[in-house]
């Protein structure tokens, strides 16, 4: 078993796996990093499944090289010695006076137990940390939660537990519904999920041991004490692939690792990221505006997945938040307005500016046509005509004219199509595009992958019935609870959620969608891999649909066809913001 250990070194007071123990009697370990005045203090908390004690670089190279080249500021002002994947820096906290605590999540890292993500076990767990936490000889009795991801999703969950001692969360690129925003996309199996398990979670698993890393700064196994074998292993985690392949429709299963919004009563900074499709974009959006909190904002930025969290940007932004929350400063934070966005332009180029709501109360919002002639235009097409494309191939692109002024483009985008197929089911994949005059495309460095388009959205037609009450013109709700099958040529009116974006659109660029059947691929080229990550990047990062058992070729090999005329409608709804006056 771990024994805690207590030393003071590089300015702070550090006991490293810290026991908490579960109502259940499983201990977790945790490294509490504090400052060495005696005191009580607020506390920073994560908890999650990536072992506290992997150095950054060691488990994420490739990232680590990046954000160092890239974004140096990320890595300046600490000595990086304990820089973690996806979480605070403790030497950038602890000196402004509060306390950061990294607990490894049941199961993983440090922390024994059987390894289940996101279920209600992990929320009680959570839950209790956040007591012990609150309740210590050094602690103001404040705890805020902080971290990128993992560690941002189950803050959505944990709040909704409401533990007495929670005061604030900040939700840095991080998902809420645990169906619609990562693993099942309209209804089609992302098999990011089947990747992240077997190259980021197994390899830090509780009982890895010595067949795994040591930490730089203890020299204590990340994984361990104990080294189990695989059979051991394997019996002492869930396989998250295998049980989303067996659960199509939307169940109790994806309902108890979803956030219940209406109990999160906190203050919540939800922090965004515009090139997230296919993970956490849809849940820092629609988790800002569910939340049942009075106070709330939210903040959309651009680039990496990981080193704007870090950035003094970031941090700056991070510490208003605690600072007034956590501390009680009178930092002007509460007149702050709800909205933050760092407006996108054509090569990697952002503009800040703040908003008072969400979506954006002046938006325009327009309806463009699909053509038969393969456009984009203010009129409906009126021919009898149909478009027809390989159900499992690139599809069909529908382009505007060029633009005849600058555009804006922010919010979330509703896609209405009439489509058949000529099998009983069919997947689209819905692309939003932003072309040159030259006709080259417009693609920024998103969460992870580098040629990230405008927008996306998915839906598998059998999913097509709505929720009324939730839907809105520019973001349908699909129910996920049955299945309709199609009738081979049978006509189908499909509304389709395609997830929020922003850019701004010079004069003479064109505005493009394709309707695919197959994901997204970058015209121009590789995007290159990440250590921590198994494919190759081609445009959509590791959040592909490329699983045979669910979608098998004889059911969605077929023929996809768009109708046009009388009675048929193809449009996207665009969320066109007025130029500022």
């Amino acid at each position: 078993m771990a024994q805690e250990v207590e030393e003071t070194k590089d300015g702070m007071h550090i006991v490293w796996d810290q026991p908490i123990v579960m109502d259940d009697g499983v201990v977790l370990r945790a490294d509490v990093f504090r400052p060495v005045r005696d005191g009580s203090y607020p506390v920073i908390m994560t908890y999650g499944p990536y072992g506290k004690g992997l150095h950054f670089e060691d488990g994420y190279k490739t990232a680590w090289d990046r954000m160092c080249a890239e974004d140096p500021d990320a890595v300046s002002n600490t000595s990086n010695k304990y820089a973690n994947w996806e979480v605070s820096d403790p030497e950038k906290w602890v000196p402004d006076g509060y306390v950061v605590v990294r607990v490894d999540s049941r199961g993983a890292g440090r922390s024994p137990g059987y390894l289940c993500h996101n279920n209600d076990r992990e929320q009680q767990d959570y839950h209790q940390c956040i007591e012990w936490a609150g309740t210590q000889r050094w602690s103001n009795g404040k705890v805020g939660l902080n971290g990128i991801s993992y560690y941002g999703a189950n803050q959505w969950r944990a709040a909704g537990t409401q533990p007495p001692h929670l005061a604030a969360i900040c939700v840095w690129e991080g998902w809420h519904d645990n169906y619609r925003d990562g693993n099942r996309h309209g209804g089609i199996l992302c098999t990011f999920r089947k990747h992240w398990q077997d190259m980021q979670v197994k390899t830090v698993q509780h009982g890895v041991g010595d067949r795994g890393r040591r930490s730089r700064v203890t020299g204590e196994l990340v994984c361990g004490p104990e080294t189990l074998s695989d059979d051991e292993l394997i019996a002492n985690r869930e396989n998250m692939h295998e049980e989303m392949l067996a659960r199509e429709l939307l169940t109790d299963y994806y309902v108890e690792r979803s956030a219940k919004p209406d109990r999160i009563k906190v203050p919540v900074l939800s922090a965004g990221n515009w090139g997230g499709a296919g993970l956490h974009a849809r849940g820092n959006f629609e988790g800002f505006l569910a939340a049942a909190s009075e106070q709330k904002w939210l903040e959309v930025h651009g680039g990496s997945h990981w080193a704007p969290f870090y950035t003094d940007r970031g941090v700056s932004l991070q510490k208003q938040f605690f600072d007034h929350f956590l501390k009680g400063h009178d930092n002007g934070w509460s007149e702050r307005p709800k909205v933050q966005l760092l407006v996108r332009h054509p090569g990697e180029r952002f503009v800040e500016r703040f908003e008072n709501e969400w979506p954006l109360a002046r938006t325009s919002w327009q309806k463009v046509h699909l053509s038969d002639l393969g456009e984009l235009k203010p009129a409906k097409s009126v021919s009898e005509k149909q478009l027809s494309f390989d159900a499992l191939g690139d599809g069909l692109t529908f382009l505007t004219e060029p633009t005849k002024t600058d555009t804006e483009i922010t919010g979330p985008i509703g896609a209405r199509l009439a489509i058949s197929s000529s099998t009983v089911d069919a997947d689209l994949f819905l692309v939003v595009r932003v072309f040159t005059p030259d006709m080259k495309e417009v693609t920024f460095q998103g969460a992870l992958d580098p040629h990230t388009p405008i927008a996306q959205g998915w839906l598998r037609a059998s999913h097509r019935k709505l929720d009324p009450e939730r839907s809105l013109p520019y973001r349908p709700w699909h129910t996920h609870d049955e299945k309709q099958p199609l009738e081979p040529g049978q006509i189908y009116q499909l509304d389709i959620e395609i997830w929020p974006t922003c850019i701004a659109i010079p004069k003479g660029y064109r505005l493009a969608l394709s309707v695919r059947g197959k994901d997204y691929v970058y015209p121009g080229g590789s995007g290159g891999r990440l250590s921590n990550m198994k494919n190759e990047f081609t445009g959509c990062g590791p959040f592909l649909h490329d699983d045979e058992s669910d979608r098998p070729p004889e059911v969605f090999g077929g023929t996809t066809t768009i109708h046009f005329g009388e009675g048929h409608e193809n449009y996207v709804l665009l969320p066109y913001i007025p130029a500022a006056s």
